[in-house]
């Protein structure tokens, strides 16, 4: 019998990880367009499935039993097939938002909580805020008289929780709202878990709030849909373990430091040790502009490199499970940071200048220019890194210090 999960996009789903971690059941991806549900639901080679956006209402329509949390919510993310080919819906996403929430120490309790979105996913949403007793709760929508137009009106809401798709792959670093403005906010969650750091979420975190991805939402919520489809008892300590390994599985490492300290060579180690794909930034760009970049400095000097390095940044750190080594300066403008610390760990290899490899470096070549440039770009790389490895002679050395290091 076959099971998966159903919705429009799902390229980039993670769902078929967190399934294998809970059973043995084939699991797939099924992308259909809406003129194609019907023939889907009818499908009884189906013995169940998870829906995604934008599928949660049809799916609530096409089933001829509900479970009490699908009816109190209005929509349905899991459905069984029972023997008589009737087809049962039901809501895990309500736990997990609930899980989400206690998980980071959101209480919504006597508190204004303002939710962007009006699909299936808010109204979980919703029902859960609802029966924690919140004070208030405020749903934005495009076209409601709640509208991104008048959120100005609600610049005092505590909590806030993005269930839209603003800022989910492929459109990183785009946001549904700006938080300028919002004085009292204590929480920012968002739903969406590709990226790790939506720029929402990276806004919120700067700014001193607490913040989280919807990633413990969506392995909670598979518990107990793997529970229907299984038909075992699946103990609740296996959503800990399966979201710190899809975290270990899907987060980059991305290596920063001055040129020449060995982040390429370092780079292609790491990610082979540890399973994962591998770009260099500086490849990418020579790639992207078909001349080394000597060359492409000569040609449009140091302001045509950078524009060309950040458009190979925003492509690297759009992936997932990937080592990547970046240029010297990749990391100068906050633009360059966002992009790249979006799903990464970010690790600075620290090595003398006196040791640095300077051949095939245009702006390494003058030793008092090159001092001044590690002066400059030092506290930046220290800021910026979520850990700093010393880098040894031997690439193997250096190599496990990095795992070391992450893990």
């Amino acid at each position: 019998m076959q099971f998966g999960l159903l919705g429009r996009k799902l390229g980039h789903s993670l769902s078929p990880q967190i399934h294998a971690c809970f059973g043995d059941y084939p699991y797939a991806l099924f992308c259909r367009e809406e003129d194609e549900l019907p023939a889907f639901f009818a499908d009884r080679s189906l013995a169940g499935f998870n829906v995604t956006v934008p599928y949660k209402l049809n799916a609530y329509r096409a089933c001829g039993k509900l479970s009490d949390a699908a009816k109190h919510i209005g929509a349905v993310n899991t459905v069984l097939r029972l023997p008589d080919g009737t087809l049962f819906g039901d809501n895990t996403d309500y736990f997990g938002f609930c899980y989400l929430a206690k998980r980071n120490g959101v209480d919504f309790k006597n508190k204004k909580v303002l939710i962007l979105g009006s699909g299936g996913a808010s109204k979980t949403v919703q029902a859960v805020v609802k029966d924690a007793g919140a004070a208030q709760i405020v749903v934005v929508s495009r076209t409601g008289s709640d509208n991104y137009e008048t959120i100005s009106r609600h610049f005092d809401a505590q909590i806030l929780v993005n269930t839209t798709p603003v800022g989910m792959f492929p459109n990183n670093l785009q946001s549904p709202v700006s938080l300028d403005g919002f004085s009292k906010l204590q929480a920012v969650l968002d739903l969406i878990y590709n990226p790790m750091q939506t720029a929402l979420l990276r806004d919120a975190a700067a700014r001193g709030i607490k913040t989280a991805n919807g990633l413990a939402m969506l392995v909670a919520q598979a518990l107990p849909a793997a529970r229907l489809f299984s038909g075992k008892a699946l103990p609740d300590s296996l959503i800990e373990t399966t979201i710190e390994t899809i975290e270990r599985q899907q987060r980059n490492v991305v290596l920063i430091g001055m040129p020449g300290c060995g982040k390429s060579t370092v780079g292609a180690l790491l990610a082979k040790r540890l399973g994962k794909a591998f770009l260099d930034s500086d490849t990418m760009v020579e790639t992207a502009a078909g001349m080394p970049i000597p060359a492409i400095f000569a040609a449009g000097g140091e302001a045509d490199f950078r524009a060309k390095e950040t458009a190979a940044v925003k492509e690297a750190g759009k992936s997932l499970s990937t080592v990547i080594a970046t240029g010297g300066g990749s990391i100068l403008t906050e633009e360059n940071r966002a992009a790249l610390g979006q799903n990464a760990v970010v690790v600075y290899l620290k090595k003398e200048l006196s040791a640095l490899a300077t051949d095939g470096r245009p702006l390494s070549k003058d030793e008092n220019a090159l001092r001044q440039l590690y002066l400059q770009r030092k506290p930046i790389y220290e800021a910026f890194a979520d850990c700093t490895v010393v880098v040894s002679d031997d690439a193997q050395i250096t190599t496990e210090r990095v795992i070391s290091c992450i893990c």
